[in-house]
């Protein structure tokens, strides 16, 4: 079941909401197996394609889990909803475990489904000429997904590294998808950063030029200094404490859809996903697979240099990090525990 949902809890409500609601709970559904409700940051961006490819496997059930899909296409809004207490878990990107840890607040990654962001800046190419890299930031309108995303944070990283401060440009609240490529073609955004399969459609179209490609590890390297571990299943830290079960049946099925991933073809994966995921072009969206299938991880496991330029990225880049960055724990901002676990189970 897929459902969209909109969150607008405002900052003084979460803090409330997080106070009272004490120890999150699963509860069992009608069959008397655990129900668990997940938040994706967008269920058809290919960076988190592992959430619903489960579904389709049948992974979840093979755990004797009932999973309830939410669509989310802003991971601001995703996090929101975890510590609202409105799901169990989040299809999203790790730099929020440690965002979220500078505001005395804890989630973990449970199970790292990429080590690098799988995103890239793309810029409109009529602004091509005048955009040839972050340094040209300066007086932009930059296209991100919500303030507080994932795209806020590597947008505002990127133009740290080349001296560019945020207030030298302007954060443009664009979406994903089609919000994100009409705010492009309409030329209320300059550039911005997107996944696949906006990428590949906007690029097709010759609308939009990549600028920054961090779809590869080469790639995102090159832009932030080293590897940049991105979509993940985290959960609150309280959730994980308390229900270790649930939590290791959840890594048995991203583990086991991890490995099939790594042996199935672009086009094996377009077939079994959901026909919408293609937006009526089933050829493009192969193409934005083969584009972005490398980055997934075979089984799971976070790279600690990884985590540790997160870190360094966010201690420079994020207002929150930086005056609190040696007193980040990355240690409790990811664990392995239960993706060795899973590994040996389908090994």
């Amino acid at each position: 079941m897929r459902l969209k949902r909109t969150f607008a809890v405002t900052a003084a409500l979460l803090v409330t909401l997080t106070a009272c609601r004490g120890v999150p709970e699963v509860e069992l559904g009608e069959s008397g197996k655990p129900h668990v409700k997940i938040m994706v940051g967008g269920l058809s961006k290919v960076i988190y394609l592992p959430g619903q490819l489960a579904q389709q496997l049948g992974e979840y059930e093979k755990q004797g889990l009932e999973v309830e899909l939410f669509d989310q296409p802003s991971g601001a809004n995703a996090e929101t909803a975890l510590l609202a207490g409105e799901v169990q878990a989040v299809v999203g990107f790790y730099d929020h475990a440690i965002d979220l840890q500078a505001k005395d607040q804890c989630i973990t990654s449970v199970v790292q489904f990429a080590n690098v962001p799988g995103e890239a800046e793309v810029v409109a190419t009529d602004k091509a000429n005048a955009i040839r890299g972050s340094a040209d930031f300066k007086g932009k309108n930059l296209g991100i997904t919500s303030l507080g995303s994932s795209t806020d944070f590597l947008t505002k990283a990127l133009a740290t590294k080349a001296g560019i401060s945020s207030d030298q440009y302007t954060l443009v609240k664009a979406g994903a998808g089609q919000t994100f490529i009409a705010a492009m073609n309409q030329g209320s955004i300059d550039a911005g950063m997107t996944t696949d399969p906006t990428i590949a459609q906007l690029t097709n179209t010759g609308k939009a030029k990549v600028l920054y490609d961090m779809r590869t590890e080469e790639g995102t390297r090159a832009a932030l200094g080293g590897l940049y571990p991105a979509s993940s299943l985290y959960m609150g830290c309280e959730i994980v404490q308390r229900y270790p079960d649930v939590v290791q049946k959840l890594a048995n099925a991203f583990v086991a859809s991890l490995k099939w991933l790594k042996e199935h073809t672009p086009e094996e994966v377009a077939a079994i996903m959901p026909p919408s995921f293609a937006g009526g072009d089933n050829a493009l969206y192969v193409k934005s697979l083969k584009d972005s299938l490398p980055m997934f991880t075979p089984d799971g496991r976070m790279d600690p240099e990884g985590a540790k330029n997160v870190l360094e990225v966010l201690g420079e880049s994020s207002t929150n990090v930086k005056p609190r960055k040696d007193k980040i724990d990355l240690s409790k901002t990811y664990t392995t525990q239960f993706v060795d676990a899973a590994k040996a189970q389908v090994d």
